[in-house]
């Protein structure tokens, strides 16, 4: 195939995805797969596609970002969260906690957030920042419908209380899509909210260069409020978390200090 550096400067034009800032092996398997989905001999040829058909190009930022989500995924972390982090941060700023769901994917997280909250705060009360760069995605994430498997870990009280079976789907409840404000969002180049409590960012950096990673944990960093806290996947470390202004909590929290 052609050069991979130039197709790269196109994909950036065409999307404002920085490839450079991801794990290239892996990255580039995964689009050398979608580029002979497609019967293109060339990266050139794809770039061609995706300029001219639409559905191709949606499908591949689409494939690009690797929406992986589910609701309260590793529930251990979520319970966590509820028992010693909500309260905790309700000591300094009551019920109007700031919080923002970054790289949100289908809306899992977020809503998980909504729902976890409600145990401690009325739900005219919560509002979360959850963004994405993906358009798809958003778009999904705000018609709310979810399969068995992805509701799986919610807790029974919240799946009865906030969610409608559907056929073998599952409605999310209107009080809890009014909490979150969803919005296009790139952490590789725009800017950062700040003044937030919290900050849910979960096993999206996984896909990130080392680099990349540092960028976005240190303006994670600076989007918190002191002794905010940043929750991130637990497959996910942040390494230099002291240079960058944070101390560690458990494995998946890190306070700002």
């Amino acid at each position: 195939m052609d050069n991979y550096e130039n197709f790269k400067k196109e994909v950036h034009n065409l999307t404002k995805i920085d490839l450079s800032s991801y794990k290239e092996k892996q990255m580039r398997r995964r689009i050398d797969s979608l580029v002979a989905k497609h019967k293109c001999k060339e990266y050139h040829d794809y770039v061609m596609l995706l300029k001219s058909d639409k559905e191709v190009f949606d499908e591949f930022v689409n494939f690009l970002t690797i929406n992986v989500s589910e609701f309260y995924r590793n529930p251990e972390q979520w319970e966590l969260m509820s028992k010693e982090f909500i309260p905790e941060l309700m000591k300094k700023s009551g019920q109007n906690l700031k919080i923002w769901s970054a790289a949100c994917s289908t809306g899992d997280e977020p809503y998980s957030l909504v729902m976890c909250l409600s145990k401690h705060i009325p739900l005219n009360k919560i509002k979360i920042l959850a963004t994405d760069l993906d358009k798809q995605v958003i778009a999904t994430a705000k018609v709310g419908l979810y399969s068995a498997k992805s509701i799986a870990n919610v807790p029974d009280d919240l799946k009865k209380k906030f969610f409608t079976q559907v056929g073998s789907s599952y409605q999310i409840s209107d009080e809890v899509k009014k909490c979150v404000e969803f919005k296009e969002h790139n952490l590789l180049r725009d800017p950062y909210p700040s003044n937030y409590d919290m900050i849910v960012c979960r096993n999206v950096l996984i896909y990130f260069t080392d680099e990349a990673k540092t960028e976005v944990y240190s303006k994670f960093c600076k989007s918190l409020r002191q002794n905010g806290i940043l929750f991130i996947g637990s497959t996910e470390q942040v390494i230099d978390y002291k240079d960058l202004g944070y101390k560690r909590r458990y494995s998946f929290y890190y306070e700002k200090v």
